[in-house]
């Protein structure tokens, strides 16, 4: 038996020491469908990020940090050197080196499959190992966002992953990452299951010996789990339920980069979904007219959107990055709701009794999708543009908004970007540039929207390896695309989580994903 003061000591022992043996549950809305890191798709993503970490890491505002990598720096234009952080890894013990660099990038540029990193790779000439801890990487064309975009692709063992099938990864002998978790399990449709690393690199192992994160789409039944204390965090919280939240748990929001926009036909002569008012084709695009775009941008009520359909779980806004993330504008002023100048606007471009038009949408992406295009619509038809929703899910809608040589199915969209670099860049190079498949620009550009104007800025914006010079530039391009309403920008999404009352969350992250380092006991 202890004796008194020993025991005092080794209850202060106890106590001083953190405690590393809870088990976390935390339910999400998404459920995950891969445990291969180079599969793009954010929920996969989400999970992913807490075995296989990126060679730099992003902090709440998704800029980008050193994490495998302690720096980087473009020698010359086309020429970057990455130095790796001495001491990491796997896993499984083996220490991880360039080698598994050039193994993971390279196989992110050649994987096969719909969703990949290509995109976000697609500078990258050659990779090669200087050293063990040094990487040089030659870019096709001279970019200063090479290191925004190494932020999306995970790393992992070139030894577990050589000739790794889907199989491997989902069964866990190939995915092995440096992360603080290791990954147990996934069962389809269910849960995936990680088990701490508790040879993990970092200062800071967290608190939670192993996390379930269990797949629970429906928002009722998600928010009811917590509240019924059968898991500790969720995802995803709908507006409608805060209130909940806020009187039996905690509530963490943070602005989001998940953009929602309206996109609108001004490449073709004639548009597909737009009719007179006696429901006979157009014979002219009326987006083509300015006035019209910007009649239509005046019929928004952005504010009544976030507030009343989304129920606060959205920010109203006209620009392209939330505040405090880069390419954010000051400048930029707030969306004007203004019905009656759209009318008269309307009256101007010789539409005095509208038009009829069809609005496409998404209806199974976010909480409130479907509720917001018809809110648009309604708001649309107010002024005199009468408007019919079609909506339908998302595998849908991207195979018809794409369309075929003769451009896409509809002449109106409503959909929502968000990029896993957390720059505005990737949102102007896919939504904005002039689609151009050759260049790899415009890829997501559905409406066919082109200014050689904005598209040079983007160039420059793309070169330009002073940092400060890069960010007035990208907020050029917001003012600039604002102002010709190249999308009309609705709202950024707010993410959000419930937690259990005795958690605390730190730097809730603006893509959504739960990091679970950031998790602790209160």
């Amino acid at each position: 038996m202890l004796k008194p003061a020993c025991l005092a000591t080794a209850l202060a022992l106890c106590l001083s020491a953190p405690v590393l043996a809870q088990d976390l549950t935390i339910a999400i809305k998404a459920s995950v469908d891969a445990a291969d890191p180079h599969q793009l798709y954010s929920p996969n993503r989400n999970v992913q990020l807490q075995v296989y970490e990126p060679l730099l890491y992003q902090d709440q505002y998704l800029k980008p940090q050193p994490w495998l990598a302690t720096s980087w720096e473009a020698v010359e234009p086309k020429v970057w050197l990455i130095h790796l952080r001495e001491g990491v890894k796997f896993a499984n013990g083996q220490p991880f080196t360039a080698d598994d660099v050039v193994f993971s990038i390279e196989r992110g540029l050649t994987i096969e499959g719909a969703r990949t990193y290509r995109s976000y790779l697609k500078d990258i000439e050659s990779i090669e190992a200087v050293d063990p801890l040094t990487v040089r990487i030659t870019t096709k064309v001279e970019t200063s966002f090479l290191p925004e975009n190494l932020t999306s692709i995970g790393m992992v063992s070139h030894i577990a992953a050589k000739d790794a099938t889907a199989d491997d990864f989902n069964g866990g002998s190939a995915a092995i990452g440096t992360g603080p978790y290791k990954w147990v399990s996934w069962t389809p449709g269910q849960d995936v299951r990680l088990e701490r690393n508790d040879n993990w690199w970092g200062e800071n192992l967290p608190e939670w010996e192993k996390v379930t994160y269990r797949f629970i789409p429906n928002d009722s039944a998600r928010v009811a789990a917590l509240l019924a204390g059968d898991v500790d965090v969720i995802d995803n919280i709908p507006g409608n339920f805060s209130g909940q939240i806020r009187e039996r748990a905690q509530l963490v929001e943070a602005p989001s980069v998940f953009t929602v926009y309206l996109a609108l036909d001004r490449a073709r002569d004639v548009t597909p979904q737009v009719t007179d008012s006696a429901g006979k084709p157009l014979e002219s695009n009326p987006f083509k007219d300015p006035k019209v775009v910007q009649a239509l941008d005046l019929s928004i009520n952005r504010e009544g959107i976030a507030q009343r359909i989304m129920q606060g779980g959205a920010v109203p806004t006209n620009q392209y990055s939330p505040d405090g993330f880069s390419g954010y504008n000051v400048s930029i002023s707030a969306p004007e709701y203004n019905p009656a100048k759209a009318r008269e606007l309307l009256a101007e471009a010789g539409y005095p009794d509208g038009f009829n038009m069809t609005l496409a949408c998404y209806n199974d992406r976010f909480s409130g999708d479907a509720q917001t295009c018809q809110a648009l619509a309604s708001m649309f038809t107010s002024v005199g543009v009468r408007t019919t929703v079609d909506a339908m899910p998302a595998s849908v809608f991207f195979r018809r908004g794409t369309g075929n040589e003769n451009g896409s199915e509809f002449s109106a969209m409503m959909a929502g970007y968000a990029t896993p670099t957390g720059s505005p860049m990737n949102f102007y190079v896919a939504l904005i540039q002039t689609n151009d498949p050759k260049a790899g620009t415009g890829s997501n550009n559905r409406m066919k929207h082109s200014n050689p104007e904005i598209d040079q800025m983007i160039k420059e914006a793309g070169v330009a390896f002073d940092m400060d010079e890069r960010e007035k530039l990208l907020q050029g391009i917001a003012a600039k695309a604002v102002e010709e309403h190249a999308m009309l920008n609705i709202m950024f999404l707010t993410s959000s989580w419930g937690l259990r009352s005795d958690l605390v969350m730190e730097e809730p992250r603006g893509d959504g994903f739960t990091m679970i380092r950031n998790i602790r006991s209160n």
